[in-house]
């Protein structure tokens, strides 16, 4: 099913899944999910072999060599419906990573294949194990994952996703950049049947949902030239343009990515990670293009625009009842993010200028451009801390270490902010002097709450057009999401419950509690660890403590 070459060498290690549906009621589906590979299930040709319960197609050695393996069901599988001929929709899903041990050369690639012959394998290098070179073609369909640039294939680049039929030429090609988008367009395919059941049509419509490609023209005409005059709004590291697709008709959102290698680099990890998510509390990404050096990413537009605005911008004061419903909308997104999805998603630039509102007012969660994919149950690798001061929790500003409880933090801002009609850092000086000189909301509402007067945070705007026991409630959860200790923080799972009266809010001391962090957790001083940092870093306040030895004891964030 597989085959790989290498001139140096590759350890793949490879997890299959395959399978097939034969659109006939009368015809049973094959399917087999290869949790542990075993000999029995596959066969190995070529340098494949076995090491603990995974295919390694090549062999394990730290100088240059020449090789290629590859790794088969044993059992043939049927593509058509006998007597009517009927072609067989099928989908397959391939796990695999990929170990370069001599960094210096690298190999030709890797390829997913259909192939007839059950006991043969072509050439190593270029030819990826799929063609023997001698001009014999013995009938094959594959993906590659290309690494190399052979002219005499024409190859697009050295690398690149290509679909080959029966040939070493690919059909169709596509710049590594989009290489797994690419390969899931191409690979995840359900051929067009007469007679389909409701499952595969299920698949298909899926299929179609997925993001298309645009063109870089369509993109231009639809901003009319990316108008100054379009600009809706500024995301991390890219500009937000209003666009009308000349074809359909749809107005949508095309975001631009900055020309600047970290820009480039974040518009990367936001394809990747939305571009598989689907919630009705996410922004919907559309489509993609990478062309004459761009890259755009076209979105659902948002006519209601971004909850910042709804809040602090418009002439219409914004209802406790949309308020309502946008916070639980959000807080049902990071449960998606954080729960529910394959891997989890740690979004760590929640707030609310990232907060879209469609034209019923219910939110949808966007700009992915620095979350991070992890492992559940993985802990989190230290990174320079990114994202925006107010919305930030302590721990990630002096460890750099963003996880699930980080982004319950921003939440707890935004759940504040929303409450209270006021911005998580105010630099306005007649706001923060009516918040009794305190510009930091998360600290004004904790005094609030340490007083006995905590629903006198709630927004005066409001003129009180909203029920207290229910006021209350929202402002606790707020305070319960900013809680200074991460590891008491409730999981936004939690916090949709709390919110849909389905789970009582935990108890909320009075007193704003304290962390202490040992000198060992710290990753940088704050003024290094911040990637935005300025002068709201002064709202936040360091003391060290040392015992009569002189040793630290270690920090505290107050």
């Amino acid at each position: 099913m597989l085959s790989s070459p290498s001139v140096t060498t590759f350890l793949l290690v490879l997890l299959l899944c395959f399978l097939t549906s034969i659109p006939s009621p009368a015809s049973a589906a094959t399917d087999f999910d290869f949790g542990t590979l075993t000999l029995s299930s596959l066969k190995l040709i070529g340098d494949a072999h076995l090491n603990n319960g995974s295919v390694r197609l090549t062999r394990d050695l730290a100088v240059p060599n020449s090789g290629a393996g590859r790794a088969l069901y044993t059992k043939p599988i049927r593509f058509r419906q006998p007597g009517t001929h009927s072609i067989t929709s099928f989908s397959t899903f391939f796990s695999f990573s990929v170990t370069n041990l001599n960094p210096s050369s690298i190999g030709g690639g890797l390829a997913f294949l259909i192939s007839p012959v059950p006991d043969s394998i072509g050439a190593a290098g270029g030819c990826l194990g799929l063609f023997s070179g001698d001009g014999l073609a013995a009938g094959f369909v594959a993906v590659e994952f290309d690494t190399l640039m052979d002219v005499e294939f024409k190859d697009i680049n050295g690398n690149h996703v290509g679909l080959d039929l029966n040939s070493m030429v690919s059909s169709q090609s596509a710049s590594a950049f989009l290489a797994v988008f690419a390969g899931v367009l191409l690979w995840a395919f359900s051929k067009r049947v007469k007679k389909v059941k409701k499952k595969s049509e299920s698949f298909a419509s899926e299929v179609i949902k997925m993001p298309k490609e645009f063109t870089y023209k369509e993109l231009r005409l639809a901003t009319n030239s990316f108008n100054s005059n379009r600009i809706i709004g500024h995301g991390a590291f890219g500009t937000v343009y209003k666009g009308i697709v000349t074809e359909t008709g749809d107005i949508v959102a095309v975001k631009r990515c900055s020309h600047n290698s970290q820009g480039k680099t974040e518009f990367l990890s936001e394809l990747s990670i939305i571009g598989t998510l689907r919630h009705r509390n996410l922004v919907r990404l559309i489509g993609w293009c990478h062309e004459k050096g761009e890259i755009l990413l076209v979105y659902d537009l948002m006519p209601n625009g971004s909850l910042d605005k709804a809040l602090f911008e418009s002439r219409m004061i914004l209802p406790w009842s949309h308020r309502r419903k946008i916070l639980h909308g959000v807080a049902s997104a990071l449960a998606y993010l954080h729960q529910e999805c394959e891997n989890q998603v740690i979004h760590r630039d929640v707030k609310s200028s990232n907060i879209m509102l469609d034209e019923g007012f219910n939110a949808r969660l966007g700009d992915f451009g620095l979350a991070k994919q992890v492992e559940h149950d993985k802990s989190p690798d230290a990174t320079v801390a990114a994202g925006t001061m107010g919305y930030l929790a302590p721990e990630y500003l002096l460890t750099g270490r963003a996880t699930e409880k980080t982004d319950v933090f921003s939440y707890g801002a935004v759940v504040l902010e929303v409450a209270s009609g006021r911005r998580p850092i105010e630099k306005d000086a007649a706001a923060a002097a009516a918040a009794n000189g305190n510009g930091n909301l998360v600290e004004w509402v904790w005094g609030l709450h340490r007083e006995g007067r905590l629903l006198t945070a709630a927004d005066p705007r409001l003129e009180g057009e909203f029920e207290e026991g229910e006021m209350m409630k929202v402002l606790l959860v707020g305070l319960a999401c900013s809680h200074p200790d991460p590891l008491v923080r409730p999981m936004m799972r939690n916090v949709v419950q709390m919110l849909a009266g389905e789970a009582e809010v935990p108890v909320v001391p009075r007193a704003k509690p304290t962390m202490s962090f040992s000198t060992s957790d710290l990753l940088l001083n704050l003024q290094d660890s911040v990637s935005d940092c300025n002068d709201e870093a002064a709202m936040i306040t360091l003391s060290t403590s040392s015992s009569s030895d002189g040793s630290f004891g270690g920090h505290h964030l107050v």
